[in-house]
């Protein structure tokens, strides 16, 4: 391998960990957060849309691809920049309230098998046998997650509000995945990703102004440090290094490595956040990133 594109190679893993460590984060800043003061997820979510809205705006006026949007494009942008950006992140927000941060990221993580449903529901794709095996695994997996917050003294109906939550979460982010190629196609992934921002952050302003008061914008210095935090290390960047990563060394390779995102979360959550571990939850996250790896396989082409 010529060294160019070795040292290319390399830059290209580290960048997609980077981006896998910063998206794994998100739970904990947001768990930070609500240890730190009593707000309320439409406060936290909109001060991390304002504190992102900037870099995407700065991002979407310098994408090369300049093609006049048509109707059809504002369309797409407004329904997936309501279900990518706020609709999931609102319910994900909501569910951190009631269950633990590494719950919360492998529920999160079975958005790759949702998304295979939704193509085998609604766009007439036939289901694999080896994705009938990833959701298996990935919700045997969930069960035993879900086992280990409950033997930790877990009220049932408090874990499945939460876990409802996460999954509808999970469910709209798939939703916008299925959706979303043929616009990042059209229009470049970079000003997809500005302009779906400003969709989603108009619709999270509108949601804020109509059901809390201005007064709530006030907050502890914390408050303010954790979204500034979570929308520089946990949306901006990120998405910036995997864009980076797919670039160098592919999507499919990104995806793989991105798969390191439940592990982390449950690490730091245990670090920082002081959530118990137990060989229940690991063998959980071990099925669901069995479920992703299997489902994310490439099916082999004849010769």
């Amino acid at each position: 391998m010529p060294w160019k594109h070795w040292n290319s190679d390399r830059i290209g893993v580290a960048l997609a960990v980077l981006a896998a460590f910063g998206f794994s984060f998100k739970a904990i800043f947001v768990k930070l957060a609500y240890a730190a003061a009593p707000v309320d997820a439409v406060t936290l979510l909109s001060l991390r849309m304002v504190f992102s809205l900037p870099a995407f705006l700065w991002i979407g006026f310098t994408a090369g691809n300049a093609a006049p949007l048509t109707r059809r494009d504002w369309s797409t942008l407004v329904v997936l920049g309501v279900l990518g950006y706020y609709a999931s992140s609102m319910l994900d927000f909501l569910g951190l309230q009631y269950i633990s941060a590494g719950l919360e990221r492998l529920i999160l993580f079975t958005y790759p098998t949702l998304t295979v449903l939704i193509g085998v529901l609604f766009m007439g794709q036939s289901l694999e046998k080896r994705q009938v095996g990833a959701l298996l695994l990935s919700y045997a997996g969930i069960g035993l997650a879900f086992a280990h917050d409950l033997q930790l003294g877990g009220d049932v109906a408090t874990l499945l509000t939460g876990a409802a939550f996460v999954f509808g979460s999970a469910l709209t982010y798939a939703i916008y995945s299925a959706g979303a190629e043929p616009a990042i196609r059209r229009l470049g992934s970079a000003r997809f990703a500005a302009l779906a921002m400003l969709v989603s952050t108009t619709a999270t302003q509108l949601h804020f102004f109509a059901t809390q008061p201005l007064s709530a914008l006030v907050q502890p210095l914390p408050i303010y440090l954790y979204g500034a935090a979570m929308a520089l290390f946990s949306t901006v960047l990120p998405i910036l290094w995997q864009s980076a990563a797919i670039r160098r060394i592919g999507a499919a390779r990104s995806v793989l490595i991105g798969t390191l995102g439940p592990v982390l979360t449950i690490f730091f959550s245990w670090w920082l956040l002081q959530e118990p571990v137990s060989a229940a939850q690991l063998a959980g996250a071990g099925l669901v990133l069995a479920g992703v790896l299997l489902v994310s396989r490439s099916k082999r082409k004849p010769a």
